[in-house]
């Protein structure tokens, strides 16, 4: 069982650092900056292969009712949001920032629950909260690459999975599981995306605007958009196999890893520039979210 662990956290890791890579590189490298449609082909090649893996057997799925179905639909429009926002984001953001603004999110649960729900909480908590806020509230002011749009998406990604975290708790008692919440959110945002990418939506669409895409015949562009579909996929899967067959704190654990050795990597791999402030606030930001280990693993 722990080597059975091991192995879906290795491989968790593995695939989560090929994700962001690959989406970094087809967003900012090759600038296919049309996010209705690189997000919809995503979430339709994760909603087809959750599809496969369910008849397969890999994942179980089981009917829901419309109401369940229809409740969740909240939920599955922030995760439309968090999809978009963070490629916008993401195109325009070095993946150590990205990495600090989403991990902000948690500034927005945490408000969340303990100015709206009322809800009791820690100092350690308390402390990495305040942490995380000060990392990401500094990094635009110290930011030698600043990018107003990539900040502004940030902003509007961490707010989406600040709210999607906590729909989430609220909505716990369903009977829906994991697998069955994913498929709903991969058929919504295909729904949505696809409608979104349509040339009579003049704010969003990016159909007759990718036909002039210069690498729209490459095969590195080709190759790439199968490779982001597939790994969206294999991180997602993975994910919720790690959170059923391992505690939170295990799964944190893996979780804060592959952030670490993502954004240690990209730094090799993809242009940044920083100076002493910034690289201060990104330490700050990775040591807040160590500090999530020690109570989640005190608490299993």
């Amino acid at each position: 069982m722990y080597l059975k662990r091991s192995s879906t956290g290795l491989a968790f890791c593995l695939f989560y650092l090929a994700s962001y890579f690959t989406n970094k590189y087809v967003l900012s490298v090759l600038k296919f900056t049309y996010p209705t449609l690189f997000q919809g082909w995503q979430t339709l090649v994760g909603g087809f292969l959750l599809h496969v893996s369910w008849k397969i057997g890999w994942v179980e799925i089981g009917s829901s009712s419309r109401s369940e179905v229809l409740s969740w639909l909240p939920a599955s429009a922030l995760f439309v949001g968090i999809i978009y926002s963070g490629s916008r984001a993401l195109s325009r953001l070095p993946i150590p920032i990205f990495l600090t603004l989403h991990n902000a999110a948690e500034v927005i649960t945490y408000g969340i629950e303990t100015f709206v729900l009322k809800e009791q909480t820690s100092a350690p908590k308390i402390c990495r909260v305040l942490m995380l806020l000060v990392a990401s509230g500094c990094l635009p002011f110290f930011d030698p690459q600043f990018d107003t749009d990539g900040y502004f998406w940030a902003l509007i990604h961490l707010l989406c999975v600040g709210a999607y975290k906590v729909f989430h708790k609220l909505w716990r008692p369903s009977s829906l599981s994991a697998s069955e919440q994913q498929y709903i959110n991969y058929a919504f945002s295909v729904a949505i995306l696809a409608f979104a990418s349509h040339p009579t939506v003049h704010s969003l669409g990016d159909f007759f605007s990718a036909l002039e895409f210069p690498f729209l015949y490459f095969y590195s562009f080709h190759s790439s958009c199968l490779a982001s579909g597939l790994l969206g996929f294999l991180v997602t899967l993975h994910t919720m196999k790690l959170k059923g067959n391992s505690s939170s704190g295990q799964y944190v654990t893996w979780n804060f890893l592959a952030k670490v050795i993502t954004a240690s990597l990209s730094l090799f791999c993809f242009e940044i520039t920083v100076n002493v402030p910034t690289t201060c606030c990104l330490l700050l930001g990775g040591f807040a979210e160590g500090l999530l280990l020690y109570p989640e693993r005190t608490d299993t």
